[in-house]
């Protein structure tokens, strides 16, 4: 299924399947525990079909546990969960591909329900992920307020400078306050 999907993706674009189209034969594997690795051939005008069992990987992307709230964060966040090994000139070419393949979503509900009513429905569902996006940061915000100010189980930066201010004051002071003690001592 992942390489009838990529193979969808990659149909959209020739010039992604033209990178990849020397690299016939080669094997990429995919592991993202605790999913079984899966593993990929490159065939023909640079699509994608399954590897058999015993071929051995070129290129091996490994996915990191903290891939997926990494990637709410952004794309560099998530290439730094992401570990890849073998051949270089292969995984130049994948990182080109997961930067730039994109899912034209539109496009394929316009084949199934026509222009109009795909644009309508692409349109609703950006708005409802819109939607959605900013109720998430609003309850982020709303605890954040409530954890700091209402029921202070976490302390703010401001509050924690202070004590760190206050704290170096003190141990100054009691530093200053131990040397009189000995200089009357002395005497």
């Amino acid at each position: 299924m992942l390489a009838a999907a990529l193979n969808h993706l990659l149909d959209s674009d020739s010039t992604l399947r033209a990178r990849l189209a020397p690299f016939k034969g080669e094997v990429i594997e995919l592991r993202a525990a605790p999913l079984p690795p899966l593993r990929l051939a490159l065939a023909e005008g640079g699509r994608m079909e399954p590897a058999a069992e015993a071929a051995a990987p070129c290129l091996t992307i490994a996915i990191g546990p903290g891939a997926l709230a990494a990637a709410l964060r952004g794309e560099d966040h998530f290439l730094r969960q992401v570990e890849i090994a073998g051949n270089a000139r292969l995984a130049t070419e994948v990182m080109f591909l997961l930067r730039h393949l994109r899912w034209d979503a539109e496009e394929d509900l316009s084949r199934l329900l026509g222009d109009a009513l795909a644009h309508r429905v692409a349109g609703a569902a950006r708005g409802l992920a819109a939607l959605h996006l900013e109720a998430a940061r609003r309850i982020a915000e709303g605890f954040m307020e409530y954890a700091l100010e209402e029921r202070p189980i976490l302390v703010s930066r401001r509050s924690m400078e202070l004590l760190a201010a206050g704290s170096s004051r003190l141990r100054d002071e009691l530093d200053r306050l131990e040397q009189r003690i000995r200089n009357l001592e002395a005497r």
